[in-house]
């Protein structure tokens, strides 16, 4: 729930992290887990620099840059991605944290999907469904952004990519520029 405890422990841990960067999830989502923690975060943003709030963790000299991760829901307003990732070399890692969240992405998943009958008993053939199943999000980025791909590793090493990640930029947090972005996602 956004409550002012829960919003004084994410200042707090965005402070003892000194965190340069903050990546959550826009507060305009389905699930109220998801848009709670997305609210949370962004009323922290500003406040992380304000001393007199949790005056018991000191406040971060500079406002780290808040991001969100990419989604599809249109209102109030569509996803607009200011940086996009190549995770091509990180995509074996990116399989195993997703493949290890098993009752999300093997059960309650499949289940409200109408699809539970479909998911293989064995870890290896689950993992291989779950690529299957996923893959489209990660090109479905790179085929909408290939300019902004582009733009950030040059054409022809955007042409190369396979997978990628995209992020939008709060408004809340630090402004940075756009050669700044870029190096909070290294290539």
């Amino acid at each position: 729930m956004p409550s002012l405890a829960v919003r004084k422990a994410v200042i707090r841990a965005i402070r003892e992290w000194q965190a340069d960067i903050v990546v959550s999830l826009r507060p305009n989502d389905y699930h109220p887990d998801h848009r709670y923690t997305g609210q949370v975060v962004q009323d922290a943003a500003y406040m992380v620099i304000v001393p007199n709030i949790c005056p018991d963790t000191p406040r971060l000299e500079r406002n780290p840059v808040f991001m969100y991760f990419s989604d599809r829901f249109q209102k109030p307003y569509p996803f607009t991605p200011d940086v996009a990732v190549d995770v091509d070399r990180v995509m074996d890692k990116k399989w195993g944290a997703i493949d290890a969240m098993t009752s999300q992405m093997y059960e309650w998943g499949p289940w409200l999907g109408g699809s539970l009958d479909q998911v293989p008993g064995g870890a290896a053939e689950r993992l291989e469904w779950l690529k299957k199943r996923w893959s489209g999000g990660f090109l479905r980025w790179k085929d909408r952004f290939k300019g902004l791909v582009a733009e950030r590793y040059g054409k022809d090493h955007a042409e190369k990519v396979q997978y990628v990640e995209v992020f939008e930029l709060c408004e809340y947090g630090r402004r940075p520029s756009r050669q700044e972005l870029w190096e909070l996602f290294p290539k």
